[in-house]
């Protein structure tokens, strides 16, 4: 990635339509909740949504959320973005998603994508996927990650999909709880974690653990700057200044209006420019 050149590094956008895939409308239900809940109706492709990003110079990290065992939904081919991101390397940079009920065959998915399809990082969803992130199940995947020291994002706090729907789409909140990261970054001190979003309603939760384990990051994405919470702002000026990455959750939410909104939200000059590139840079070894 030539990240010199970018304005941004947006670390959290989302691969919406596979040009691989049949259309699939199965779980439907769940994006049409998604929008009402996001007030938005973008489900660009991958080829739409590098464009897009081009077009404003910022940087990208994408990933889809395999959630197979949980919705019997068929996810993006991790293979597809990781070709867009080879064909567009100079802005993007692919992560995959492994169902962690795949356990040692998921592990094994896991190697091939980083060695052969040069991935850079992994997602996890604990609400969508249906899992405690500490539960060793997901061990497996988790020892490759930490193997090649990679980053991973896992979604924390509360969860737009299934927002509004019927039992919320049966969908459980408390898997997201941002303190069960903490066995994990104790046992996997190689794997860099993500923490997704602002941790409705666990913020202090999120911010305890970010600021105890040196290896656990937050990405500020799936919410507009202006309601963060004043504690999280507050950290982000100071003890977590380093660890603190600027994501929008795309196409939920486009970068035009959470940097617009950045600006006014109360962060100091001095540490937005590590929020919106520097430390993505150090983070993904950019600068290496």
């Amino acid at each position: 990635m030539n990240h010199d050149s970018l304005v941004a590094i947006d670390f959290h956008t989302h691969a919406e339509v596979s040009c691989r895939n049949p259309f699939d409308n199965y779980g439907e239900e769940y994006d049409r909740a998604a929008d009402k809940y996001f007030g938005s109706d973008r489900r660009p492709t991958i080829a739409e949504t590098v464009a897009y990003y081009r077009e404003r110079n910022i940087g990208l990290v994408m990933f889809t959320v395999d959630c197979e065992a949980q919705q019997g939904r068929r996810r993006i081919p991790n293979e597809e973005i990781a070709q867009a991101a080879r064909e567009n390397s100079d802005m993007m940079v692919a992560f995959a998603s492994v169902d962690p009920h795949k356990g040692k065959m998921g592990a094994g998915e896991a190697e091939r994508l980083i060695r052969e399809e040069g991935v850079r990082g992994f997602k996890f969803h604990p609400t969508v996927q249906g899992y405690h992130p500490y539960d060793r199940m997901a061990w497996p995947i988790y020892e490759v990650i930490n193997d090649y020291k990679l980053p991973a994002i896992f979604h924390t706090g509360h969860s737009g999909i299934g927002s509004g729907m019927r039992c919320g789409g049966g969908l459980r909140l408390a898997y997201s709880n941002p303190m069960h990261l903490d066995d994990v970054a104790i046992d996997f001190p190689d794997m860099q974690i993500v923490m997704a979003h602002p941790s409705f309603p666990w913020q202090d939760e999120a911010l305890s653990v970010a600021t105890h384990k040196p290896n656990v990051w937050i990405d500020l994405s799936g919410w507009s700057p202006k309601y963060f919470p004043k504690q999280l702002v507050q950290y982000a000026n100071t003890l977590l200044r380093d660890r603190v990455l600027f994501g929008s959750d795309y196409p939920l939410i486009t970068p035009e209006r959470w940097m617009r909104d950045f600006e006014q939200a109360g962060f100091k000059p001095e540490v937005m420019p590590g929020i919106l590139k520097g430390n993505a840079v150090r983070l993904l070894g950019l600068a290496e």
